[in-house]
């Protein structure tokens, strides 16, 4: 494990009171919403590697050109992102003018994706990185400004695509380096959800109830291509919360999902909270190990912002629409590192933002 110098105010008094960078914290961190917004629409829109996946059938556009039409893969990302947008606002049958805010991110530098996006589709945007872990984020923020009663109508969203982030994070595509076995693949999609307020026209849809804002965890990973290992303590600490501060246990969710640990991810995240005393069973699911069939030679599974806004959006939240999930927790994790920061000799901070979300058939359980 990588050892953290302190600073020499802490290096005096107890040690056990000593904050840790990789340790979980006792702080309170549950934000309960007590006006319950609710998710009113929503869209997934993914590449063709995606629409063959397990989960394909539930993805609402599936694109069969990497490009998309455009003359750069960053250019077919924007569009992709766009489409995801204004398909959410369609669904909740509102139009643009009605959203009061955007609130979204990408995993390119500056967020150029979602920025450039929000300078076409026009409304007041609040750009977030959260890598990985932004649509959980963006949820979270959604439902805190709905909730406190700033906002009617906020779109959250996120992107990511397999060529823009392989040629920013790792290698030339043309450079064709042979990947690890515990590499994952970069999920090439956008996803949207409108969250709005809690009306009487609205209380149909599924509602935001929880949040819980993730505390970074390093635990000595500077290796590009293992982020499954790099990300589940993340996860850990986040679910551990969720499941020692909340009142739930894991039998209260039909479904436990994590963002995009992969296979191997998943894997050390089970013995992680076992080590914990909390034994995860059927009910637990990581998107980046569901989105692709092992035939698909994707390694570890799926990574990237979309990899879980996708599947939340499409999968999850269809299940939540239909009452056979009556509720769920969904807890993204994201890499904060920049493109330089691992070739320097830097470690790997990661986050994990969890949400609850209950579906309207609750009370019929």
């Amino acid at each position: 494990m990588l050892k953290h110098s302190e600073p020499e105010s802490m290096t005096t008094g107890n040690v056990d009171e000593l904050p840790s960078p990789t340790g979980f914290s006792k702080r309170p961190r549950v934000m309960r919403f007590y006006n319950t917004p609710r998710i009113i629409g929503r869209m997934s829109v993914v590449g063709e590697k995606e629409s063959k996946g397990p989960v394909g059938k539930y993805f609402h556009k599936c694109e069969t050109d990497d490009k998309m039409g455009e003359k750069t893969f960053e250019r077919a990302e924007i569009r992709m992102f766009d489409t995801a947008v204004r398909g959410a606002v369609r669904d909740a049958r509102l139009k643009i003018d009605d959203i009061d805010i955007m609130i979204s991110g990408d995993l390119l530098n500056q967020m150029t994706t979602s920025s450039y996006a929000a300078r076409d589709i026009g409304v007041p945007h609040i750009g977030i990185y959260g890598a990985c872990s932004t649509m959980t984020e963006g949820l979270m923020m959604s439902a805190a400004l709905v909730d406190a009663g700033y906002f009617s109508n906020i779109v959250c969203a996120a992107s990511s695509h397999f060529a823009t982030a392989e040629r920013q994070f790792r290698y030339p595509l043309e450079y064709g380096c042979q990947r690890p076995p515990y590499a994952q693949w970069t999920v090439t999609g956008a996803g949207a959800s409108v969250v709005s307020k809690n009306t009487k026209e609205t209380e149909r849809f599924p509602k935001i109830v929880m949040a819980i804002p993730g505390l970074i965890t390093d635990y000595g990973i500077n290796d590009l291509n293992n982020m499954g290992a790099a990300m589940a303590p993340a996860a850990m600490d986040t679910m551990f919360t969720l499941l020692t501060q909340s009142g739930f246990n894991a039998d209260d969710f039909d479904m436990i999902v994590t963002g995009d640990l992969g296979k191997l991810g998943s894997d050390i995240l089970r013995q992680l909270m076992l080590d914990r005393g909390i034994k995860l069973g059927q009910n637990y699911i990581d998107c980046g190990n569901i989105i692709y069939d092992v035939e698909q030679k994707c390694y570890q599974g799926g990574s990237g912002c979309a990899c879980s806004a996708t599947i939340f959006n499409a999968f999850i939240m269809e299940k939540l629409l239909s009452g056979e999930y009556k509720r769920i927790a969904y807890l993204a994790t994201g890499a904060l590192m920049s493109t330089q920061s691992c070739y320097q000799g830097e470690t790997i901070p990661c986050i994990s933002h969890a949400v609850v979300v209950e579906s309207p058939f609750l009370e019929e359980k």
